[in-house]
């Protein structure tokens, strides 16, 4: 009998390697670190953001955060501003700049990102279920921050739709899609009430 657990933690591994030394290698071609990189990444996909927040969902301590935002504010690539919700606290935003050079981090291309592209539609489906089921099981642990991922938004309707191949429904844009289109980290995303998540995971396991 096969070790499947741990030949999958090592597969996983595999895929981290190669997909942070890539990313290593397009910050540097762009003079940005790592962590800087990752900062430009993630204010691209969420947009202004508190430090604290940036911090805990890189896994960085505040003084490495504080010393790559320093960087790039000098490089003019992001901006410090009011929080709307607290005029004594301040968010980071992207300047224009900022956005052209996150977008290039982010469609710059690579093995990995072709060797994903590669996979049939259905698979790269299959795939995205099992990573939502990972990511759910990490957050449950408290081992990662909360994602906003389909599966755990109050506008996610899973599987009411009888076409197989766009089941579920999205009643922020009010259209059906498929496993291929779940995201697992949504602009736009308000998270359910805890029993309707709930509910919405055992639906959407149980299809």
């Amino acid at each position: 009998m096969t070790d499947a657990p741990s030949h999958i933690l090592f597969a996983l591994g595999q895929i981290a390697t190669c997909r942070r030394a890539l990313s290593w290698q397009h910050a540097h071609a762009l003079h940005l670190n790592p962590t800087q990189s990752e900062i430009l990444l993630y204010l691209a996909r969420r947009g202004p953001s508190r430090s604290a927040a940036v911090a805990e969902a890189l896994g960085v301590s505040g003084g490495s955060l504080t010393d790559s935002v320093h960087a790039l504010v000098a490089k003019q690539l992001l901006r410090r501003q009011p929080d709307p919700a607290d005029q004594r606290a301040h968010r980071l935003d992207l300047t224009e700049e900022g956005r052209n050079l996150a977008d290039r981090l982010r469609d710059a291309p690579n093995a990995l990102s072709a060797a994903v592209a590669e996979l049939p539609p259905g698979e790269q489906g299959q795939m995205l279920r099992l990573l939502t089921g990972l990511i759910r099981g990490l957050q449950e642990r408290q081992a990662i921050p909360a994602q906003r991922m389909c599966v755990s938004c109050r506008h996610f309707r899973p599987h009411v739709h009888e076409d197989a191949a766009r089941p579920h429904h999205c009643s922020f844009v009010n259209a059906a899609f498929g496993d291929a289109s779940l995201r697992l980290d949504c602009g736009e995303h308000e998270a359910a009430q805890p029993d309707e998540s709930a509910a919405n995971w055992q639906r959407f396991k149980a299809a």
